[in-house]
């Protein structure tokens, strides 16, 4: 878990603000993108903001289209090639990740869109279901420029926010993107232990 917080730093200072942007773009609706530190890089990056190594309006402003951009892409993939990609499974489209985005999406309807913003690995695969589905395309965009407003801008604003707020916060950068790599986690198990509700109408949920 520190190795993750590690690396989003060692990404940051490796690639800057372009890598942040393309590394949340791939990781918000490309198949391949589901391993990505996308959390903790997030929150990492608003944290190094405060300290002036990153200007916050770009990276807010950038994360945010970034975001957005690539769920855009997920469900274009989704629509066009969903299910010849899902019809045979590869590494990067393995039947459990699939399934459990296809459940999550099915049990909360277009809200899945926003929450799934918040849980990782299933948020790379949302976009490509609700594509495949063929879930609206004004109620996908809504609910994406929602979500992506809120976990993008929301990571990198709260990183910001505390490292203004909190003397030396660099010294304790781990455990506190350690919790936030955490906070993602819960999610998942809560996920994972709910039994699976009746799918709704696409187009007709939240």
């Amino acid at each position: 878990m520190l190795g993750i917080a590690t690396s989003a730093e060692s990404l940051i200072a490796t690639f800057g603000m372009i890598g942040i942007l393309v590394i949340v773009f791939v990781e918000s609706g490309l198949l391949i993108g589901f391993f990505l530190p996308g959390d903790s890089l997030l929150f990492t990056a608003g944290l190094l903001a405060s300290q002036g190594r990153l200007d916050i309006r770009v990276l807010v402003i950038g994360s945010v289209l970034a975001a957005i951009a690539g769920d855009q892409v997920g469900f274009a993939i989704g629509e066009r090639f969903g299910p010849r990609l899902l019809a045979k499974e590869r590494w990067f489209t393995r039947r459990r990740h699939v399934e459990h985005a296809e459940r999550f999406f099915a049990s909360r309807g277009g809200r899945a869109v926003l929450l799934a913003r918040f849980v990782p690995i299933v948020r790379t695969f949302v976009p490509v279901i609700a594509g495949v589905v063929r879930m609206p395309y004004r109620r996908f965009v809504t609910w994406n420029i929602t979500g992506g407003v809120c976990w993008a801008a929301g990571l990198s604003l709260a990183g910001y926010a505390l490292g203004e707020t909190v003397p030396s916060i660099d010294r304790y950068l781990l455990p506190v993107v350690g919790v936030i790599v955490l906070a993602s986690i819960v999610p998942v198990v809560r996920e994972l232990r709910r039994p699976v509700e009746a799918p709704q109408p696409v187009g007709l949920g939240g």
